[in-house]
């Protein structure tokens, strides 16, 4: 079973300190000619304009990819693994409220490498910067055709709004220098793509501070969905 674990240091809006929390998603199962996808995840630090020093980095990762679960070239399934870790460190690191929102973009027929990688993975000008603000689903059941592309956020946390109401948010916040996730067999499946299909992981950081409110992004490497 796919499971999602979340755990911060000091108190968080959604959870408590320290603590950990599961969420499933449906099984990988059994799959013939599966390929299996090391990935080298990556490391990126970056100093906000209050001095405040985010580091980001991605490890464990990896991705399953069947070639076909339709029985067509227009349909292919991954399976995802890996763990997204943001540190902060600084004057204002105790009190910062940070959003952490793991992902990736698919691509199909159409280039997600671009920007300069630095420390194996991770690129400090990212491919299509505006992907994150829109074209984005919770959720891995895509319908791309070529040169399209789209963002995928793996997290639907769910809390009550004032009203009682349920919100879902694509996002893990914490309070303090130190917040992760980890995802085991995220399912993101591929539809209607008849050319070639690639995929990469992003982590993504909102921190906002008493002084500022900045995103910064790691990129993991690309990889081919076949």
């Amino acid at each position: 079973m796919t499971m999602l674990h979340f755990t911060a240091i000091a108190r968080t809006a959604i959870f408590a300190a320290a603590s950990a929390v599961a969420l499933g998603f449906l099984s990988a199962g059994a799959a013939r000619a599966d390929t299996f996808v090391p990935l080298p995840g990556g490391t990126l630090s970056e100093t906000l304009a209050d001095g405040t020093t985010v580091t980001l980095s991605l490890t464990a990762e990896s991705a399953l990819i069947n070639p076909s679960m339709g029985a067509t070239p227009l349909h292919r399934n991954v399976w995802v693994s890996g763990t997204a870790r943001a540190d902060l460190a600084g004057a204002n690191a105790a009190g910062a409220r940070s959003k952490l929102r793991p992902g990736y973009v698919v691509g199909c027929q159409v280039n997600i490498s671009g920007g300069n990688v630095t420390g194996g993975a991770g690129v400090t000008q990212p491919y299509a910067s505006d992907s994150l603000q829109g074209s984005t689903s919770v959720g891995g059941a895509l319908s791309l055709g070529p040169g399209q592309a789209q963002a995928v956020y793996l997290l639907d946390t769910e809390s009550a709004d004032a009203f009682g109401d349920s919100v879902h948010k694509p996002f893990n916040m914490f309070t303090g220098p130190q917040g992760s996730v980890t995802w085991r067999n995220a399912t993101i499946g591929l539809n209607g793509c008849a050319g070639y299909a690639q995929a990469r992981s992003f982590v993504r950081i909102e921190v906002e501070t008493r002084q500022v409110k900045q995103d910064v992004t790691l990129w993991g490497l690309p990889f081919s969905l076949g």
